[in-house]
C-alpha cells in the first residue's frame, strides 16, 4: 500500500484539509493511514467549536465522522481526493 502524503504533522495554521459545520471547524493535521473511509481510520485534528471559546483542542478523530458531518472547505493541492474525500464548498 502506498504511503499517505499526510503522514507528517502540520501546524494548525497549515492544515491538510479543513471541514466546517454549524460553528465547528476541524483542521486535519495528520493522517494515520491512506484510506479515510476504512473502519476506524483516524486523523489528528485541531478542533474549534462554540464550547472551546476560540481556542483549539488537539486530538484524534474518526475520519468518517468528520467527512459525514462537516463540509470540506479547503484541501491542500498536494493531497489527493482519495485521501480527503469530498467536494469543496465555499463558505461565506
Amino acid at each position: 500500500m502506498a504511503r499517505t502524503s499526510m503522514g507528517k504533522t502540520r501546524p494548525i495554521d497549515r492544515p491538510y484539509a479543513v471541514f466546517r459545520s454549524a460553528g465547528w471547524e476541524w483542521r486535519v493535521l495528520k493522517a494515520y493511514g491512506r484510506d479515510p473511509l476504512a473502519p476506524y481510520a483516524r486523523w489528528l485534528l485541531a478542533t474549534q467549536s462554540p464550547y472551546t471559546f476560540g481556542q483549539w483542542e488537539l486530538g484524534d478523530g474518526y475520519c468518517k465522522g468528520i467527512i459525514d458531518v462537516g463540509q470540506l472547505t479547503f484541501r491542500d493541492p498536494d493531497v489527493g481526493e482519495d485521501e480527503v474525500p469530498g467536494r469543496l464548498v465555499q463558505m461565506t
